[in-house]
């Protein structure tokens, strides 16, 4: 049978189905996510009992957690599912037997809280409350301390991970005919280790991911390079992982991103270092001790691993990788000299546990002084973090002519 309504009755009609349609989708989509977002950590509060001192995290949501203690030094390490934190970082919280702490994304699915404590303790107890009045939900940890002998028996340390036999690296991995070079960039620190703190509160692991994906950026953009990152978000990669992902990507370039400090906040300008049995100074040994350190301060237990990743001895890095990672450094200094201010010993060699990868020259670059408020303020501007990556953009092309030649 022939309707006889207007055409322009079925055009409004097809109109608001095709609104209701586009609304019926977006409110799923806002549901699905709502759905999926992630549990929120709301704030942080630490306390003295007559026997503990108390740790408390207030959370949007009851969740699921993991306590255990470690040595060398004395750790309490907390794991969640990976939750958003709304809680500014502290260097310093200072109540009984806790010292300081730290937290951050420790890997994908998983965060992680770190407490520094001040000796051996034992995890007394560990609970969640229900909200009640004007708190939240809450997980509360209580510490009380024990003697060194009583420690391992409390402890329940996790079994050592197994040692690694040292192997050879991969073959690169190249796409199809893609003889191009791979650059491996490193952001130093990330997700529960922050790095330096700036004297503004900059978190190194910030700066460091910001100028390495502007860096990757001008690389990429040059059409030279194939480049890769060792990590793309604020997340933790323990040391030796960052070497393996270079020596399984073939790198035939690895740079580590830096942000140094020093209790001397008028020193500022950026250094060169690359790997040595020796350090060349008191100070390069003094930054690759606090740089190697970075697997202790995420939280893990690093007894029983293999000497290649627990010390920095270099018996298999070969010299001719040790004369590049230099040719490479002596190329570098002079390109962040022309856009910026470097050290007087602007080259400096210590035993960096990330540059020990034997087959791919290795440098790493610290970039400036977050101490030190004139750097801090040059590392957080854009327009320096496009010159700066710039000037290791012109260092990377000379060196590859020249080694090419």
């Amino acid at each position: 049978m022939y309707d006889h309504r207007p055409i322009g009755w079925f055009l409004r009609r097809a109109w608001w189905l095709s609104v209701l349609a586009v609304f019926f989708v977006v409110s799923q989509v806002s549901l699905g996510q709502a759905a999926r977002a992630a549990p929120v950590v709301l704030g942080v509060r630490t306390g003295e009992q007559p026997t503990a001192t108390r740790f408390v995290l207030d959370l949007s949501e009851a969740i699921e957690f993991k306590v255990f203690v470690l040595p060398n030094p004395y750790r309490v390490v907390i794991d969640l599912p990976e939750v958003d934190w709304q809680v500014e970082p502290s260097a310093d919280i200072g109540q009984g037997l806790i010292r300081n702490f730290r937290f951050g994304l420790f890997e994908a699915g998983t965060s992680r809280v770190v407490l520094d404590v001040d000796g051996p303790v034992k995890v007394q107890r560990s609970f969640l409350l229900p909200p009640n009045g004007a708190f939240p939900h809450r997980f509360v940890l209580d510490i009380a301390p024990v003697s060194a002998e009583d420690f391992t028996t409390v402890a329940g340390l996790p079994p050592p991970p197994p040692l690694q036999a040292r192997t050879p690296a991969r073959a690169p991995k190249r796409k199809g005919s893609d003889l191009r070079p791979m650059i491996v960039l490193d952001p130093g620190h990330g997700g529960i280790d922050p790095g330096t703190v700036g004297a503004s509160g900059t978190l190194e692991k910030k700066i460091t991911l910001r100028i390495a994906k502007e860096l990757k950026r001008q690389l990429l953009d040059s059409g030279r390079y194939r480049v890769l990152l060792t990590r793309d978000k604020d997340v933790f990669v323990r040391l030796g992982r960052r070497v393996e992902i270079a020596r399984d990507a073939g790198a035939a370039l690895f740079m580590s991103l830096h942000a140094d400090s020093i209790k001397n906040r008028r020193v500022r300008g950026a250094a060169v270092y690359t790997l040595s049995e020796t350090a060349s100074d008191a100070e390069a040994a003094a930054l690759a001790a606090k740089e190697n350190k970075s697997d202790i301060i995420a939280g893990l237990h690093i007894e029983g691993e293999s000497s290649e990743v627990t010390t920095i001895l270099i018996d298999l890095a070969r010299r001719e990788t040790m004369n590049l990672s230099a040719e490479f450094a002596s190329l570098l200094v002079p390109e962040i000299r022309r856009n910026g201010r470097v050290l007087s010993n602007d080259h400096r060699v210590a035993g960096f546990a990330v540059l020990k990868a034997p087959d791919v020259p290795s440098i790493l670059v610290e970039m400036g002084y977050l101490s030190n408020r004139k750097d801090e303020k040059l590392l957080l501007s854009r327009a320096y973090q496009r010159r700066i990556s710039a000037a290791m953009v012109r260092a990377i092309d000379r060196y590859f002519r020249e080694t090419k030649r």
